[in-house]
């Protein structure tokens, strides 16, 4: 049984009037094209792509993300800097945390300042939608 109700999504956004906005935020290139072909299975999402730290601040500064995902381990600001700042410009924003190698205190600390989901690498399509679909329709209406 799939995990994946792209159904219940496509709904949601067609009643809301728009897809859902996504910013995908991570330094390695091919994580980001993973994440976005993820969410380009169905018309529920729009999708924007983010490749550090700076940029993803630049981007949550000037655009409304209905949910944000997020590398912890970046070079230029760490995602927990990432997070606090982003937090602080969007706190209803939800930021959902995707590692590969963070320690369990970064990731404890990560959920400790606003984090609303952490997944590990590598993610597989089925666990990623539905947390996706959890999140965003879980949401209250800002």
């Amino acid at each position: 049984m799939s995990l994946i109700n792209f159904d219940q999504l496509s709904r949601e956004a067609i009643s809301r009037g728009a897809p859902f906005s996504v910013l995908v935020v991570d330094d390695e290139h091919w994580v980001r094209d993973i994440l976005r072909s993820f969410c380009e299975l169905s018309d529920a999402f729009k999708v924007d792509l983010a490749g550090s730290g700076k940029e993803a601040l630049e981007k949550i500064k000037e655009s409304e993300y209905d949910l944000v995902t997020l590398d912890l381990i970046m070079p230029d600001l760490s995602g927990l800097e990432v997070l606090s700042k982003a937090k602080k410009m969007k706190p209803n924003m939800p930021v959902m945390i995707i590692t590969g190698n963070a320690t369990n205190k970064i990731i404890n600390r990560a959920g400790v300042m606003g984090a609303c989901r952490v997944l590990y690498k590598p993610i597989m399509l089925e666990v990623f939608i539905a947390e996706l679909t959890s999140t965003l329709l879980g949401r209250k209406p800002h």
